[in-house]
């Protein structure tokens, strides 16, 4: 009768492995979600490097266009200083010109280059 009650003596080892897997696959879980956790945590820091490098650039080359920005301003003013008739007037070489007296045209039809043609074939 006592053998009846009594389990028997190859379900005990049985039972043992069976939680010793149900255990290890519990850590391996918890070690697999942990890696993954990690990985998606590393993917999302490089991510957001990455953009906020791209922002640093992107406000970087702004700040350069504003300067060339300005830069094309000031010299469109020097240009146009430089070409006014007041600078014009100034100017040495155009004081040195010479008036003319005699103003002469000419009325002719003909060019003034004249065309040599070549033998015609």
């Amino acid at each position: 009768m006592l053998s009846f009650f009594a389990p028997p003596s190859s379900s005990v080892p049985h039972r043992l492995s069976l939680g010793r897997l149900v255990n290890q696959s519990t850590v391996l879980l918890m070690v697999s979600i942990g890696s993954l956790i990690l990985l998606l945590a590393l993917l999302i820091l490089f991510h957001q490097n990455a953009n906020a490098t791209k922002g640093y650039q992107l406000r970087t080359l702004e700040r350069e266009r504003s300067r060339l920005l300005l830069d094309e301003e000031v010299l469109k003013m020097q240009i146009a200083e430089s070409q006014a008739l007041k600078q014009l007037e100034n100017d040495k070489i155009i004081q040195a010109m010479v008036l003319v007296s005699r103003t002469q045209y000419t009325n002719q039809e003909t060019t003034v280059a004249r065309t040599e043609r070549g033998p015609t074939l």
